[in-house]
């Protein structure tokens, strides 16, 4: 990865390189050998999540799913590989792309090795990348369970805060006509209110799911003729 610094400071930049640091020093202890400076990573990763086609998937999205990850860590069996796959979860984001979530996976196993944590924590990552293009984890999938519900914990907000992530994903996809944008939205809205559970976690079926299937069910009633 390059060590490009994002072009425009976003105001938790600071605190999110130092979270990346901590989380990558963790991973690394007992490891034998000198390992890269994780600060170049972590100025790359923030370049990509500060990129001008972003609206909703950006450095606040980041933000958010790094604190979610913290409150439901004591669900996960290791919660620092959940957060090296929130860091990457969407590091590549075009909205007119399809394989967003596999480019990214790619991109952590490849820059996880050169940081020097491990084809094996790569690999983790990666699957748990690929599992937010569904978020359906297998039951029993822990780690699984607390990214997938950290990524989706926007849709519990208050009204407001629905509005506003809403809103931010219609301006991502302003070049898709708005029939189509509303038959594609309500797709994926029936998707997830046909899940058994939105939330898996046992704190974020108690905290999230009402109010996150009563955001959904309303956005898609008022998508729909």
């Amino acid at each position: 990865m390059s060590a490009t610094a994002p072009p425009t400071e976003h105001p938790a930049a600071p605190a999110l390189r130092a979270r990346w640091r901590e989380t990558v020093e963790r991973a690394r202890s007992g490891s034998p050998g000198t390992a890269p400076d994780p600060g170049p990573f972590a100025d790359e990763l923030l370049r990509r999540w500060s990129e001008p086609q972003r609206r909703y998937h950006t450095v606040d999205h980041l933000a958010a799913v790094l604190a979610r990850v913290d409150e439901l860590a004591g669900h996960a069996r290791d919660a620092d590989t959940v957060r090296f796959a929130a860091w990457f979860h969407d590091a590549v984001y075009r909205p007119d792309r399809s394989e967003n979530e596999e480019r990214s996976a790619h991109l952590a196993e490849r820059a996880l090795p050169e940081l020097g944590l491990g084809a094996d924590r790569a690999a983790e990552v990666a699957r748990l990348v690929r599992l937010t293009v569904g978020h359906d984890p297998a039951p029993g999938d822990h780690d699984g369970e607390v990214l997938c519900d950290a990524d989706l914990a926007v849709l519990a907000g208050t009204p407001q805060e629905y509005a506003a992530y809403a809103a931010a994903v219609r301006e991502e996809y302003a070049f898709v006509p708005d029939e189509a944008f509303r038959a594609g939205r309500a797709e994926v809205l029936r998707h997830l209110l046909g899940l058994p559970r939105l939330f898996r976690t046992p704190l974020g079926q108690e905290r999230w799911e009402p109010v996150a299937r009563r955001n959904v069910a309303t956005e898609l009633e008022l998508l729909e003729p």
